[in-house]
């Protein structure tokens, strides 16, 4: 059963978690200098539980219904990764003034669309058999 489309949407935000960080950088510094994902251990820290724990809720399709607690876990702890990254480049100096955002500022709401679209379908995948358990 790995073979099913939320299978395909939880390997890509695990994909965008682990090797996004890596090729975009999150946001310049006022000095002009890059600023990524493996200069902060913390941001590195929460991409990286987000892309692990992504990676393990693809191998709980038997129970689906922990697969989509842990799918809904996982898009809250995107949103915390979504807060420490605007609020680490709001307190650059001259936060305002720093225009330059990466586009690694953006990796967990991909990874947010992406396990949406995976809980969709195992909810789906649930309601389904479902009908079929009343039908018996």
């Amino acid at each position: 059963m790995i073979q099913r489309i939320q299978s395909i949407y939880l390997a890509l935000a695990s994909l965008a978690s682990l090797a996004l960080p890596f090729v975009f950088s999150l946001y310049a510094n006022p000095d002009g200098t890059a600023s990524w994902a493996k200069d902060d251990a913390i941001v590195l820290g929460l991409f990286v539980l987000s892309g692990v724990l992504s990676l393990i809720t693809i191998f709980l399709y038997k129970k689906r219904q922990n697969q989509f607690v842990l799918g809904r876990l996982i898009i809250i702890l995107n949103f915390v990764l979504l807060g420490v990254l605007v609020y680490r480049s709001q307190i650059l100096s001259g936060g305002t003034a720093v225009l330059e955002k990466g586009i690694g500022m953006i990796i967990p709401l991909i990874s947010i669309v992406l396990l949406a679209l995976a809980n969709k379908a195992i909810k789906r995948d649930e309601d389904l058999v479902k009908s079929v358990d009343r039908l018996r």
